[in-house]
């Protein structure tokens, strides 16, 4: 089972710069999008309906703002649109699938502003997921928690760590969030997979030509439960894939193990 998360900067925009045509070539069995700026709506056929994908929408009230959506080859055997906390569901943060006994949580984790005015939400944010995702664990489930999780674990998942110490998205705080996560029996499954590599970023700055020289983050993650890990196959980050300032990130599952 190959699972795919990428935040799009806006699904509009991603389909002028060849979206359709990555989707065809790489056909993930799940895809999840964050940042799609766009309500089911303002879409074309294109995007809703002729890709043969079923998709669940989640849009915040504000349009051209947030939003996710995760599309799969077969339809989700039960879904919800939002984690039921208003605060977090206006925004179009979170769409919840069950594949079998796999269940996957695709969500769009807030940004904590450059003020840090924000960073309290997105901290409620990280709680609130874990929550649901350990609700989860206790029904038996396979957990799969995917998305733009807006923090860099570790000094090795930015290009520059000293410089970023004091910014959203490498705050101390945000870093001690994901070590909850993963205190709790969670995984990076990407650094599960290639422990000792570096430079690999899935987020650049569309200032400075930081793509080109490669001074990005990496802030996009597969996180698996315990129960999980033992069936990822591979992990991956598609840095090479171009159309937005985010690129997406891979997954493969053993199926035959669920």
């Amino acid at each position: 089972m190959k699972i795919v998360s990428w935040n799009v900067n806006g699904i509009r925009a991603a389909a002028k710069k060849g979206f359709l045509e990555w989707l065809e070539q790489v056909q993930p069995d799940i895809l999840m999008l964050q940042e799609t700026k766009a309500w089911p709506e303002q879409l074309e056929a294109s995007l809703l309906l002729e890709h043969g994908y079923s998709c669940v929408w989640a849009q915040a009230e504000k349009k051209g703002y947030s939003g996710v959506s995760t599309w799969s080859r077969e339809p989700a055997d039960a879904q919800q649109v939002g984690l039921g906390i208003e605060r977090f569901d206006r925004e179009g943060r979170t769409v919840v699938t069950d594949h079998g006994r796999l269940r996957v949580f695709n969500g769009y984790f807030p940004n904590g502003q450059r003020d840090h005015g924000r960073v309290p939400y997105k901290l409620d944010y990280y709680a609130a997921m874990l929550d649901a995702a350990e609700l989860a664990r206790a029904e038996d489930r396979l957990v799969l928690v995917s998305g733009d999780w807006n923090t860099a674990h570790r000094a090795v998942d930015l290009a520059r760590p000293k410089a970023n110490r004091n910014t959203t998205g490498f705050l101390p705080q945000e870093c001690a969030w994901m070590d909850r996560w993963f205190d709790a029996g969670y995984h990076d499954s990407f650094r599960a997979m290639h422990p000792e590599t570096v430079d690999a970023y899935s987020w650049w700055s569309f200032r400075s030509g930081a793509r080109e020289r490669n001074v990005g983050w990496r802030i996009d993650y597969h996180v698996v439960s315990d129960e999980l890990l033992p069936m990822v196959t591979s992990a991956s980050i598609e840095a090479d894939t171009l159309g937005s300032d985010h690129c997406p990130v891979t997954i493969e599952l053993d199926k035959g193990r669920f």
